[in-house]
């Protein structure tokens, strides 16, 4: 496998000075208890001649519902790379969009719900080119506004590890057996081997992203993680890169794991401990493995990514410029 071109190494946003400065609040779920006010009113109820009754009539106010930020917030766990289990990173509505964990050798894990995210496939300027694609090389318009999470994608295309298509485009053919990142049109994305667990029957996909054969498969690893060549050209020949994976839980949730220093066994024992049950390695080698959480200065100026790595290189632009590589966003239903 041809070892590939480094690019430019960029800033990753990690100062504490400006994570301070940034400010970034967690908004509270506004909402009201109900209320209720009686009011009495006269009333007859016949008694014979003379008589009189007083019937009591009560009117009670509807809840009112939360009133929620029309952006996601990142909360105080999304801004640490200290050694911790799961905890939630990203709010949206209200709800948990997006968990953390760090482990103590530097591994990154980020759990998406599903019922709150999805997922889009970006084209870069050199894979798979800068024009004619739903999601090009930068983050741009509309999409910023629910921008949650970015993360890299797979090889350099010219690798021949796996194909790319996007949106009924295709910049490189999808090959049966490789493992898949698939997209379907109800936004939910699944990950499986091309041509026996996905595409799902009576779906329509939107976009696939491959990259090599499955790293998991059905809850265990594959039996060649001991196989350095097998996994990508490392620069130097270290058996430790930096290395990224994208995986599935039995229970929908996607996690993408990475980390400065792995070994690919150590790789697919973090998803496994994690319970993912099927997963794909993704780009690997200190440039290309980066993932990012933005902040959105409550609604106002220019987001602020956030490196979720320890030590991590960082993409120049942090996927907000043009890059020159795919990856992949996450962002808010």
């Amino acid at each position: 496998m041809t070892v590939l071109r480094r690019a430019g190494r960029g800033a990753a946003i990690r100062s504490g000075a400006g994570l301070a400065a940034l400010t970034l609040a967690v908004a509270g779920c506004g909402g009201s208890s109900p209320s209720s006010s009686a009011k009495r009113g006269p009333s007859t109820h016949d008694q014979g001649t003379t008589g009189s009754a007083q019937a009591t009539t009560s009117t009670t106010t509807a809840p009112v519902k939360p009133s929620y930020p029309p952006y996601p917030q990142l909360l105080a766990a999304g801004q640490s790379t200290a050694p911790a289990r799961f905890r939630p990173a990203m709010r949206w509505h209200g709800h948990t969009a997006v968990s953390v964990a760090h482990r103590a050798g530097g591994v990154a894990l980020l759990s998406f719900n599903q019922k709150l995210v999805d997922l889009h496939l970006h084209s870069g300027t050199i894979d798979a080119g800068s024009s004619g694609w739903k999601w090009g090389p930068a983050i741009v318009g509309s999409e910023r506004r629910r921008l949650i999470a970015a993360f890299n994608g797979g090889f350099r295309l010219d690798t021949g590890a796996g194909g790319f298509m996007s949106h009924g485009r295709t910049a490189l053919p999808l090959r049966a057996g490789l493992g898949s990142i698939v997209t379907y049109s109800d936004g939910t994305t699944d990950i499986g081997r091309w041509g026996s667990q996905a595409p799902a029957h009576g779906k329509k996909v939107v976009s696939v992203r491959q990259n090599l054969t499955p790293l998991i498969d059905q809850g265990r690893a594959a039996g060649s993680v001991g196989c350095l060549v097998c996994w990508g050209a490392t620069l130097g020949g270290v058996s430790d890169p930096a290395r990224s994976a994208l995986g599935i839980t039995a229970a929908g949730s996607l996690i993408w794991a990475g980390g400065e220093h792995l070994t690919t066994s150590q790789l697919a024992d973090d998803l496994l401990a994690v319970r993912v049950r099927r997963a794909v390695e993704l780009d690997i080698n200190p440039e290309w493995v980066n993932a990012y959480l933005y902040g959105h200065r409550r609604g106002h100026g220019p987001l602020v990514p956030v490196a979720v790595v320890p030590g991590q290189n960082g993409i120049p632009g942090e996927f907000l410029v043009p890059w020159g590589r795919d990856f992949f966003t996450v962002n808010g239903r």
